[in-house]
């Protein structure tokens, strides 16, 4: 600290009339003044700073406004500390000013006539600059400018005006660090006290220590109020539990999840909304992380509540429990994350049946209107003629295509399982359960379709259950005690005929007459020939695909022996067909000698040639797109003969092959793309 003799005063004003009023030019080390002063005045003289008039820069109000505004915390915690510093010299002439980190004036306080005198002369006053930029060396510019405390001694100022003043200041940072003000004690300096900057400093320490205080209650309070959002944002239902079981914090979703019609649980325990005796006690008494388990209770309002529960322990430093995060999640919602991660969804829909026959039009129709019905559908028909895939596209079709499409085949699971299946069971139900319990297939369906395939293989002792539950819309698992409600629609499937196993006892005529709603019949493909050629090429081409094989085509014999089987496993039966001769394959084209023996029987196979078409005019219908000479399905594979002996007699040649058949070449590219022929397979032949 120096001593403000009055050699020193002699000695800065001299230097001050040289070098600033006279401007002569400044050494690079004078002697007698502060190095820290001389540096101020060389940065003053550089902004071009009057050195004998104060010209003030003051913010215009808005600008002002937002600076205080920006500056609200340092000014409310600042101001009590500043009030008591000045109660130590009140009436000395001293005014404290408070600064933000641009050394603008946002606070200030000291006697009202010194605080006169000093906004007369100098122009002090809330929203004044005295950054060195504009007010040269001075205690809030110069404080400002190297980041520490700084005792101002008369004419250490650089405006002349300013000379009667000592000026003590120091700077204020935040928690971090950052800058952030000044505070700045200003007073006569005939008074100059050399104790006023320790106590500046003493002030300034205790800011910073309660801004430190404030800052961190606001960052907890704003993480309170982070987390408070994230909560109610998440779709969970959240609780968190201390512990003595006392709710401290949750969400509005745990409300609703719970069923409760209370505002609020913060202070209550769960046994104050949930009947202890009606839920399992080791899930209220958490003693280690839990991941969806179902939680099933009684409340306070008499409803039997179903959900899914997950906790996470809460622990202190040394690994002690303080505390218990519980996730709550409506069962269905996490059956239906668990179906799609499955893989218990519908994929098909009704383009995804191949077909060209009026037959299978019909059942297509008769399944989009069962799409728009919540009733039971029974579907009908030999194995291999696509129930399961006409199943999916009613569901996908439906309402219900974003929920569940579980399918269980009532005909491959042992008798003693298929109830747990279908019905689930509690944990200890029977030896092996597991554990924990699992959900039946009703209850992983919910909201959507259950398909039950080969409906008549199902035991008749189970089809009273099945018959209850579609009655009821309530399931019991096996060793439960509580029925829950379910929201399934029941989609079932058979190969075999329901009114003679009616007729014969071994199906419940009451529970066939509640499957049989909306019936529909799928013909067998021998049935619907003219949908052979259709599947065949549209099987060459999906499986050449997915076995990375470029076969594009099957010859006419081999189409020949497709079109005159009886496929008794229907289209399940080609499929597997035509990948056998995809794989067996040589070249781009299927040969008979690719498919296999019992497509080609050796009594039966000798070369086939499509027929040349017949001496007499070939006609077709244009409006039916059929033979006009034939009917039914046979007129269809005639058709389809009739084309390609054309094609085969022209080299493929549409144009001759429209004017020779005596139809369209549009009706013909029509009849081409729908039977799957191809011309440039006949070109050259």
């Amino acid at each position: 600290m120096a001593t403000f003799t009055k050699n020193y005063q002699q000695i800065l004003l001299n230097s001050w009339h040289s070098y600033i009023e006279q401007g002569e030019p400044m050494p690079l080390n004078p002697s007698g003044v502060r190095p820290f002063i001389y540096d101020s005045w060389k940065r003053s003289k550089a902004f071009g700073v009057s050195p004998t008039a104060v010209i003030n820069k003051v913010l215009p109000p808005d600008e002002l406004s937002a600076v205080l505004n920006e500056n609200q915390r340092l000014i409310s915690v600042a101001h009590p500390y500043i009030l008591k510093l000045y109660k130590y010299v009140k009436g000395s002439n001293f005014v404290f000013a408070l600064t933000d980190a641009e050394g603008t004036v946002i606070d200030y306080i000291g006697d009202d006539q010194a605080i006169q005198t000093r906004t007369k002369k100098s122009g002090l006053t809330v929203g004044v600059t005295r950054s060195e930029k504009y007010a040269g060396t001075c205690g809030i510019g110069t404080c400002l400018a190297i980041g520490q405390p700084v005792q101002i001694w008369g004419e250490e100022h650089y405006i002349k005006p300013h000379h009667n003043y000592i000026c003590s200041a120091a700077p204020i940072h935040d928690s971090f660090g950052n800058l952030i003000g000044c505070l700045d004690a200003v007073g006569p300096k005939e008074i100059s006290p050399i104790h006023t900057l320790a106590m500046v400093n003493a002030c300034v320490d205790g800011i910073e220590k309660e801004l430190k205080i404030t800052e961190a209650y606001e960052r907890v309070n704003l993480a309170h109020k982070q987390m408070s959002s994230t909560l109610h944002a998440i779709g969970s239902g959240i609780l968190l539990i201390d512990n003595d079981g006392i709710i401290t914090q949750h969400n509005t979703n745990a409300i609703k999840m719970l069923r409760l019609s209370v505002s609020s649980l913060n202070g209550a325990s769960l046994g104050d909304f949930i009947n202890l005796s009606t839920c399992n006690p080791s899930l209220l008494n958490i003693q280690k992380e839990i991941f969806d388990t179902e939680l099933s209770f009684v409340n306070h309002k008499g409803s039997r509540v179903s959900l899914s529960l997950s906790a996470t322990l809460v622990l202190n430093q040394l690994g002690h429990k303080i505390g218990t995060v519980i996730v709550l999640d409506e069962i269905k919602h996490v059956h239906k994350l668990v179906n799609k991660l499955s893989g218990f969804t519908a994929k098909y829909n009704f383009d995804s049946i191949i077909s060209c026959s009026g037959a299978m039009e019909s059942v297509k129709s008769l399944g989009r209107s069962a799409a728009q019905s919540n009733s039971t559908v029974l579907i009908l028909g030999e194995s291999g003629t696509g129930k399961e895939l006409l199943a999916q596209a009613i569901h996908n079709a439906s309402d219900r295509k974003e929920a569940p499409f579980i399918a269980i085949n009532c005909g491959s699971l042992p008798k003693g399982l298929i109830e747990s299946e279908l019905f689930g069971y509690e944990k200890g139900s029977f030896t092996g359960a597991n554990k924990e319990g699992h959900p039946g297939k009703f209850e992983l369906a919910d909201g959507g379709t259950l398909f039950l395939d080969e409906i008549g293989d199902m035991p008749l002792e189970l089809q009273t259950s099945l018959l209850r539950v579609l009655q009821s819309k309530e399931i019991v698992r096996i060793g439960g005690t509580y029925p829950k409600q379910i929201d399934v629609r029941i989609i079932a499937a058979t190969n075999v005929d329901l009114l003679n196993s009616v007729n014969d006892k071994r199906f419940r005529h009451d529970l066939y007459y509640r499957l049989n709603v909306l019936s529909i019949q799928v013909p067998p493909l021998r049935a619907r020939v003219g949908d052979i050629s259709i599947l065949v090429n549209y099987f060459i081409t999906t499986i050449s695909k997915k076995l990375s094989k470029s076969i594009y085509s099957i010859e006419d014999n081999a189409m020949f022996m497709l079109l005159n089987y009886s496929w008794p496993g229907n289209v399940r039966e080609l499929e597997n067909v035509i990948e056998r001769a995809v794989n067996v394959a040589n070249s781009g084209v299927i040969h008979v000698e690719d498919l296999p023996d019992e497509i080609t029987p050796a009594s039966s196979c000798p070369t086939y040639h499509i027929p040349t078409l017949p001496e007499e005019t070939a006609v077709m219908d244009d409006e039916n797109g059929i033979y006009a000479l034939f009917s039914g399905e046979a007129k269809t594979e005639r058709t389809i003969e009739l084309i390609i002996a054309a094609l085969k007699s022209e080299n493929g040649n549409v144009s001759k092959v429209s004017e020779k058949l005596k139809i369209p070449r549009r009706t013909l590219y029509r009849k081409l793309d729908k039977y799957g022929i191809n011309a440039d397979n006949y070109r050259f032949l």
